[in-house]
Formats: C-alpha cells, sequence, structure tokens
C-alpha cells in the first residue's frame, strides 16, 4: 500500500458517488491503464494533469496493478483526506506566469495580479494579456507577408531576367554558393556539435523548469494538507 494524490469532481468518472473519506474503493472488473480501475498519481503535479475537477485527495492505494511515469493502477483505493483546491491552483497559474514575466514588458497593474490576486485586477489583467498575444500574432502576420512579398519579387525578377546577364549572375552564384558549401562542410563537426549542445540546453532549461513547478505545487499541497492536520 502506498499514499498518492487523485483529483475529482462532483462524482466519479463512471457516473457514481465518490466515498466518504476512510472508505475503501474497490474495483472487481478488469484493470487497464487509462481505461478502467482505479487511478492516482506519486506526485500532486502529476494528477493534475488528469484532473476532471478542483478537489484534491490525499489517497491510499493498494492492490496495484500498473504504474507509468505519471500515474498509476490499482484495484483499491480509499480517500485520507481531500479540499477544494480551486484557489490553490489560481496561485500556482499565478505563480507560473510570473517565472516568464520578464519576457513580457507587462503593465504594473498584470503584476500586481499576479503578485497579489486581487481579483478586482483579474479581468484588466486577462485582457492585457490578450491584446499582448493579439499584437504578437499581428507582428508575426505582418513578417510572413513581407516574406511571402519579397519572395515573389525574387522570382518575377529571375523570370524577367532571360538573357546572358542573368546566366552569368547565375553562375557567379553557384560558383559563391559552392565555396560556402564547401567552408560549411569544414565546419560542419562543429556545427553539428553546437546543435546538439543547443538542443540539450534547451531540454534541461525545460526540465529545470518543469522540476520547479513540480517542487513549488508540492509545496502549496503539503502546506495545505498540513494545515488540514495531515501529513501528505
Amino acid at each position: 500500500m502506498i499514499r498518492a494524490y487523485h483529483f475529482v469532481g462532483a462524482t466519479l468518472r463512471d457516473g457514481s458517488p465518490i466515498p466518504p473519506d476512510g472508505e475503501w474503493l474497490e474495483f472487481a472488473g478488469e484493470c487497464v491503464m487509462c481505461t478502467s480501475g482505479l487511478h492516482w498519481s506519486r506526485h500532486p503535479f502529476d494528477a493534475l494533469t488528469y484532473a476532471p475537477g478542483a478537489t484534491l485527495c490525499l489517497v491510499d492505494v493498494d492492490e496495484i496493478i500498473a504504474e507509468q511515469n505519471d500515474k498509476g493502477l490499482s484495484r483499491r483505493r480509499r480517500i485520507v483526506a481531500r479540499f477544494d483546491a480551486t484557489d490553490m491552483l489560481w496561485e500556482m497559474a499565478r505563480w507560473s506566469a510570473l517565472q516568464v514575466i520578464h519576457l513580457w514588458n507587462a503593465p504594473q497593474f498584470v503584476r500586481d495580479y499576479l503578485t497579489t490576486g486581487d481579483e478586482s485586477l483579474r479581468a484588466a489583467a486577462r485582457d492585457a494579456a490578450r491584446d499582448a498575444a493579439r499584437a504578437a500574432a499581428w507582428n508575426a502576420a505582418w513578417n510572413a507577408a513581407w516574406a511571402a512579398a519579397q519572395t515573389a519579387a525574387w522570382a518575377a525578377a529571375r523570370a524577367a531576367a532571360q538573357d546572358a546577364a542573368w546566366n552569368a549572375a547565375q553562375d557567379a552564384a553557384w560558383n559563391a554558393a559552392w565555396a560556402a558549401a564547401q567552408t560549411a562542410a569544414r565546419d560542419a563537426a562543429q556545427d553539428a556539435a553546437w546543435d546538439a549542445a543547443q538542443d540539450a540546453a534547451w531540454a534541461a532549461a525545460r526540465d529545470a523548469a518543469r522540476a520547479a513547478q513540480q517542487n513549488h505545487f508540492l509545496a502549496l499541497v503539503t502546506a495545505k494538507f498540513s494545515a488540514l492536520g495531515i501529513a501528505a
């Protein structure tokens, strides 16, 4: 038997009522991961991925059938304690946004909302974020249109150049490209190593960000259950 986490909504996924705390729920049929049986996660952040509602349960699980990286499957599960995590999830969302606030020149009221959770600022903060996203999308569309226009102009110019000058230009461009290719070939090993280093750095940064989210969420959950007198 191990202790784990599980989110629930108003009912279980099959529509049956959620049992009271301390009562074992048992599944008698065939247990199939992601399809049937009683599911749970060892880490509350992983459980959040599969949440059908905002009630977070600390559970005991027994007769474990299978386990994957972020979830497990068992025949028996009982709720030790539970709480409505809605406010905590909003807090987690604001904290996550603050981790990347340096990437956006956010208005002060947005920063104030993310820092304090003042509900009177939420709508304005949401609208500001939407406007920023719309502006970014417009800039991206403009850049794409400009690039398309440049490509079309180049194609038209090439079609118009039907004389020897075009052929000479082609020869010169080909020679220059071949020389560049030779130089690039000599540096291929260095470029490949650099690309691999960049990929590794990106993966490490992504993993570090996820680990930070997991640790922060676990701290919030542990503090909440501790306030209820439960050791998570």
